[in-house]
């Protein structure tokens, strides 16, 4: 009985992957908003109804479409920040002067997949679709990219360079006292509000590059990333590591 089930398991994962991937086609032709199970089914030779029993209504597609997104764009930069980690055993100044390089390589990492999948960007960091309403599973995956960017901070903390900046409002003071708290006692709120205004350049930065709004001023955009990239950590106040050699 055990392997018949473990059977019935793959066939079940093998013909979700299929929807989701014929999903994902027709979200890249007609957009989001015109997502439709009968079409999804139609092009896979399905009944509607069989495709009811993996995904009971096209806002539960689309959310199984968002969490891939997410957790692909995650998994990318997680990547690129292992392979950029200091040393097991490293010195806190050692640690402090890898954060920059790490911010490089996930700003890297984030345009690179973008550019890699236009239209799982847009769904996630795009135009809301209409009517849907992203649901609480989502946000465990949402949450990966940004606790990464908290990840290469606190690799800092205590070594961030002093940049002095406005006092910050009282209602901004009270919501990133509660961001603090729950994802990063020991960064300071203006830490954390500094990584908040870089984390929207950079995807901001990122889909004026993908939605053609950087065409005729800095297209292509590789030299405008890399020195924006360098201002954002320069912000953040990340060390720059002494020249090699």
């Amino acid at each position: 009985m055990a392997a018949i089930r473990t059977a019935r398991e793959r066939a079940r994962e093998e013909l979700t992957r299929e929807i989701k991937q014929e999903a994902r086609r027709q979200v890249a032709v007609d957009g989001a908003q015109q997502l439709s199970l009968r079409a999804v089914a139609r092009a896979l030779g399905m009944a509607s109804s069989a495709l009811y029993r993996y995904f009971p209504s096209r806002d539960d597609l689309l959310t199984a479409l968002i969490i891939d997104a997410y957790d692909d764009l995650a998994e990318r930069v997680e990547q690129a920040l292992a392979a950029t980690a200091p040393p097991r055993g490293s010195t806190r100044a050692e640690q402090a002067l890898a954060a920059r390089p790490r911010w490089r390589a996930l700003c890297g990492a984030v345009r690179s997949w973008a550019r890699e999948h236009p239209h799982e960007y847009a769904l996630i960091y795009g135009t809301p679709v209409p009517g849907y309403h992203a649901p609480p599973e989502t946000i465990a995956s949402a949450a990966r990219l940004p606790l990464a960017l908290l990840g290469v901070l606190r690799g800092a903390v205590g070594r961030l360079d002093p940049i002095p900046g406005r006092q910050l409002p009282p209602e901004l003071s009270l919501q990133l006292a509660k961001v603090c708290a729950q994802y990063a006692p020991e960064l300071s709120q203006s830490v954390v509000a500094r990584a908040m205004v870089a984390w929207t350049q950079l995807f901001g930065m990122v889909s004026f590059e993908l939605f053609g709004h950087l065409d005729g001023t800095a297209d292509p955009a590789d030299a405008f990333f890399v020195h924006a990239v360098e201002q954002m950590a320069d912000f953040l106040g990340f060390p720059e590591p002494p020249p090699a050699g």
